[in-house]
C-alpha cells in the first residue's frame, strides 16, 4: 500500500514548527527579566537636617564631682562605701590609721607653743634694750613657720578621715582595707547624678561642622537604633584632639530625658550640623555601594528597576540627601535593594509605598 505523502509531509512540518516554538519559548524564558520582591519609597523634596553620629557616655558636670585622696602615706583602717552607693555630704567614706596624723599634730602644736614663748621673750628683751631687734625678727619668722606647720598637721589629721564633700553616688573606690594609701592616687570618687552631661567623641573633621547650641538626639547604646533617651544641645566643642583616641570631645547639655541617665552609661548622639529647606531625600536603605560611591534602583511605570549612580549630600540615621541622580517624585527601591539587578522586574512586598 502506498504511503500518503501529503499527510507525512504535514506531520514533519508540524513537528518542526513545534520544535521551533519550544526553542523560542525557551529563549524568551532565558531572557525574561527576573522578578524580585521589594519595598519602595518616593523620593521627596522636603526640609532635611544633616546629622553627625557620635558615641559617648554620661559624665558628671564640671563642679559636681570630687576625687578624694590620702593627705599622706598611711594604712587604710576602714572602708565604709562601695561603688554605686548613694552618700550625703559629710558622710564618712574611708578612714586612715590615726596614729601618725595625731602624733604629727601634737608635735606641731608643742612646737608652736615653744615658738610663741620664744617670740614673746625676745620681744620683751628687745623692748627693754637687752637684746638686738634682729632676734625678735628671727623669733617671729620661726613662729610663723611653726604656725604653718601646726595648721598643716591639723589639716592632715582632719583629712585622714575622708568625708563626702557633696551628696551623690560613689563612682569609684580605690581603697583596700589594710593597704597603704598612695597620696598620688584617689581613694574614692563621687559624682552628683542630678547634674550630668553627655560627652560625645567625634573626628576632627566632624567637630569642625558642629557648633554650640546645635540640637542633639540621644539614644542608649552605640547606634541610632537604641532606646530613645531624649534630647540636648551642644554646650561646647573641644579645642584639642585626645592623644589616645584621636577624637574631639563634644559636651552636650541634656534638656529632656525619658528616664534618669546613669553616670558611665554609653550614649549615641545625632548632632544636627545643617538644615536644608528643600532637599531631595530617600531612605538610607535605598543606597547600594558601588565602587567608591553609591547607586539606587529607580522603578519605572512598568515596574522595571533601573540602576542609577547618585551623588550623596548629607545624611541622617534614616535619610540621605541626593544631590544628583534622582528627582523628587521618582520611586526607588528600599528593602531588597541589594538583591536587585539592573532591568529586573520588581513586585511589592509588605510595606510597599512607604515614604521617606
Amino acid at each position: 500500500m502506498r504511503p500518503n505523502l501529503p499527510s507525512a509531509a504535514l506531520l514533519v512540518s508540524a513537528f518542526l514548527l513545534g520544535g521551533c516554538r519550544h526553542d523560542a519559548d525557551d529563549d524568551a524564558a532565558s531572557t525574561a527579566a527576573p522578578v524580585v520582591g521589594v519595598r519602595t519609597a518616593i523620593a521627596a523634596a522636603q526640609p532635611f537636617t544633616e546629622t553627625i553620629g557620635a558615641i559617648g557616655s554620661v559624665e558628671a558636670r564640671a563642679g559636681h564631682s570630687a576625687a578624694l585622696g590620702a593627705p599622706g602615706p598611711a594604712r587604710i583602717s576602714r572602708v565604709l562605701v562601695t561603688t554605686g552607693q548613694h552618700v550625703s555630704a559629710g558622710d564618712v567614706l574611708v578612714e586612715l590609721d590615726q596614729t601618725a596624723f595625731q602624733g604629727a599634730a601634737q608635735s606641731a602644736g608643742a612646737q608652736l607653743e615653744a615658738s610663741q614663748a620664744a617670740y614673746d621673750r625676745a620681744k620683751r628683751l628687745a623692748d627693754a634694750g637687752i637684746v638686738p631687734r634682729k632676734e625678735v625678727e628671727q623669733a617671729a619668722a620661726e613662729l610663723g613657720k611653726a604656725r604653718a606647720d601646726a595648721a598643716t598637721a591639723r589639716r592632715a589629721a582632719a583629712l585622714s578621715v575622708l568625708r563626702a564633700p557633696i551628696s551623690g553616688v560613689v563612682t569609684s573606690v580605690g581603697a583596700t582595707l589594710g593597704a597603704t594609701a598612695d597620696p598620688a592616687l584617689p581613694l574614692v570618687e563621687i559624682a552628683d547624678p542630678t547634674a550630668t552631661d553627655v560627652v560625645l567623641n567625634t573626628t576632627p573633621a566632624d567637630a569642625a561642622r558642629i557648633h554650640p547650641g546645635a540640637s542633639v538626639g540621644l539614644v542608649a547604646g552605640q547606634s541610632a537604633g537604641g532606646e530613645t533617651l531624649g534630647s540636648g544641645t551642644v554646650a561646647d566643642v573641644g579645642g584639642t584632639v585626645d592623644a589616645a583616641t584621636r577624637s574631639v570631645s563634644v559636651r552636650v547639655r541634656v534638656v529632656t530625658t525619658r528616664r534618669p541617665l546613669r553616670i558611665g552609661e554609653t550614649v549615641f548622639g545625632e548632632i544636627a550640623s545643617s538644615v536644608k529647606p528643600n532637599a531631595v531625600v530617600v531612605p538610607i536603605d535605598a543606597l547600594v555601594p558601588e565602587g567608591d560611591g553609591f547607586k539606587v534602583f529607580v522603578v519605572d511605570a512598568r515596574s522595571i528597576a533601573h540602576a542609577r549612580p547618585v551623588t550623596i549630600g548629607g545624611r541622617s540615621s534614616t535619610l540621605a540627601e541626593i544631590t544628583e541622580g534622582v528627582r523628587a517624585g521618582e520611586r526607588v527601591v528600599t528593602y531588597g535593594a541589594y538583591g536587585v539587578e539592573d532591568g529586573a522586574k520588581v513586585v511589592p512586598v509588605s510595606g510597599e509605598g512607604a515614604s521617606p
